[in-house]
């Protein structure tokens, strides 16, 4: 696996496909700059060999050129945290694009308008790769979160260099880190699967059963497993049709010697409000008019349990609909459980939007062992896919 260390960039433009998709306000302000500071090393170690850096990213989903998706409306908040003064090219391709990477110093930072505003990008055009690719000697990837997509500055573009290419360091590390849990794992190892359908996390049980020694599930999750067990599980949310899915799961992970936990209570609300009123009920009698929305003390206290005992922990997914404080206690403790086991050496992989969100919102970001940058390259990789991004290096 060749990584930046496997360069010195004196001298040498790095043309890096960066993950700056970020989040802007109405006045085009960025209001969440992970995934700028995720890139920082990355850049940081380039600069610092004596290189200069050329970044592409994409910016949401324009329908052309769109001004609303002009990555210029980041040029600020780049150039603060990177301590560079970011230059900006007002295309990525063409005369734009090939005089500014031209006239590029060693020490400079030079970022291409959003790469979305070309059709071929999404669609893996050759053409449209080899003209990107030639405004750098060297290639590197470190957009995990766009890795699971064959575009062409993801994908296509790495054949242009055969010899020069390799991943960033954000990238490196979210492969270490997967591997870490699939591949290399310290055992017991537990995986946390919650959110609200089977049917959106089922290639990922299929492929972790051989994998982990306990699987806790949570979330929206828990009712088709409860229901397909016979249970009651009143207004609660729940796929019908993959009742005998959950059967299949559960008697799949008997076979493998994987214990299965699900919610023996949970906190069951008469509305699907912060307002509404609410009780601790057994997970298997719950009334109707009334939906299970959380998961309850005794859940908790057992889930601590599994958790404190384990030295490899998987997270995808929250325990309840932790957007609601009154239903946030779970997904809460769950963290904290998970960052005590952390501190008493486990190795925690934090992975999927809602759950990177709730450890961003409840401050458990730092005590975690990694939190991942991408959520559908995550779940793909958690599926046993090889990410067409992570092969076009490999290759």
């Amino acid at each position: 696996m060749k990584t930046l260390a496997d360069f010195n960039f004196k001298d040498k433009k790095a043309l890096i496909r960066v993950d700056f998709n970020v989040p802007l306000d109405e006045n085009f302000h960025v209001t969440d700059a992970t995934r700028i500071e995720a890139a920082k090393p990355t850049i940081d170690k380039i600069l610092a060999d004596g290189g200069s850096v050329i970044l592409m990213s994409h910016l949401g989903r324009p329908k052309g050129v769109e001004a609303k998706y002009s990555l210029k409306h980041i040029l600020a908040t780049a150039s603060e945290i990177l301590g560079v003064t970011v230059k900006f090219a007002e295309n990525c391709i063409g005369e734009p694009a090939q005089t500014a990477a031209a006239n590029l110093k060693a020490g400079e930072v030079l970022l291409l308008e959003n790469l979305r505003f070309h059709n071929e990008e999404e669609a893996g055009d050759v053409a449209f790769s080899k003209e990107l690719a030639s405004l750098g000697n060297i290639y590197v990837n470190d957009a995990f979160g766009t890795a699971h997509r064959a575009h062409a500055s993801t994908t296509i573009i790495a054949q242009f260099f055969p010899n020069t290419k390799c991943f960033g360091l954000l990238l490196a590390r979210e492969i270490e880190s997967l591997n870490r849990v699939l591949k290399n794992s310290e055992k017991p190892v537990t995986a946390v699967l919650g959110g609200s359908k089977v049917s959106s996390k089922i290639t990922v049980i299929e492929n972790i059963l051989d994998k982990v020694d306990h699987m806790i599930i949570g979330g929206g999750m828990t009712f088709t497993f409860v229901k397909a067990l016979g249970g009651k599980i009143g207004d609660s949310i729940c796929e019908d049709d993959k009742q005998e899915l959950a059967l299949e799961i559960l008697r799949l992970a008997k076979e493998k010697g994987v214990q299965i936990h699900i919610p023996v209570d949970v906190i069951a609300a008469d509305a699907f409000s912060n307002d509404a009123k609410t009780q601790i009920i057994d997970v298997n009698n719950i009334p109707d008019g009334w939906q299970g929305l959380d998961a309850g003390p005794k859940s908790l206290e057992n889930f601590k349990k599994i958790i404190l005992e384990s030295k490899t922990i998987l997270w995808n997914g929250p325990l309840g609909v932790f957007e609601m404080p009154s239903f946030a206690n779970g997904t809460i403790e769950l963290g904290n459980y998970i960052a005590e086991a952390t501190a008493n050496g486990a190795f925690s992989l934090v992975g999927g939007g809602d759950s990177v969100s709730a450890v961003k919102q409840f401050g458990l970001e730092e005590k975690m062992s990694y939190v991942s940058t991408g959520g559908g390259a995550m779940l793909e990789m958690l599926e046993g896919r090889t990410l067409p991004g992570i092969a076009a290096i490999l290759d």
